[in-house]
């Protein structure tokens, strides 16, 4: 599906690079505010402009006023990116039939490890739910930030065509559209 627009946060991606403690450090770190040191100055990443004070994402800086655009429709203030996208959207399209944590995790379009991470903020921040078993529900404040970023990306409301797991097992989503369960014949 053709997107309208990239300007959403993003992860770098080179990030598995990094071993699991700085990468878990620089995950941590995100949107924390950072100021230039004395005769120093920051640049926004957006503006160019010259920064006393910025806003902190993985080695890039943002003044406020960058950060705030960045942000999309009913993220509550969370820094929304496209493997957020996909795991709410994952959630979403499985609701009826939650998908296990571990399978999320890894078809997010990022490093599992960056995923155990994400799954964790998501839930915390109350997009998602996890029950005792592992598996995820998607929550109505979930449900609006998934809109939100979909609306932002594509200029319209969420469709499974959007994911990104679309894109390299299309037939994974098509068994779930069409509600197809079984690819076994019927005996009877």
């Amino acid at each position: 599906m053709q997107k309208k627009t990239d300007f959403i946060f993003k992860y770098p991606p080179n990030l598995q690079e990094l071993d699991l403690a700085t990468m878990v450090s620089m995950y941590r770190d995100r949107g924390e505010p950072r100021r230039a040191a004395p005769g120093k100055y920051l640049a926004c990443s957006i503006s160019h402009k010259l920064l006393k004070h910025a806003k902190w994402w993985f080695g890039l800086y943002y003044s406020q006023a960058a950060w705030d655009n960045l942000l999309t429709k009913s993220s509550e203030g969370y820094p929304v990116t496209e493997a957020e996208m996909n795991l709410l959207g994952l959630v979403y399209t499985y609701n009826d039939e939650p998908l296990h944590r571990e399978f999320v995790e890894k078809n997010i379009q990022v490093i599992p490890k960056l995923g155990y991470l994400i799954v964790n903020d998501v839930r915390q921040f109350g997009f998602i739910r996890e029950d005792e078993h592992g598996y995820l529900t998607i929550t109505p404040a979930g449900e609006r930030a998934l809109q939100g970023v979909c609306r932002r990306l594509y200029g319209k409301r969420f469709q499974p065509e959007m994911l990104d797991i679309y894109e390299y097992d299309p037939a994974f989503l098509k068994q779930k559209i069409s509600g197809a369960d079984n690819d076994q014949a019927s005996l009877f």
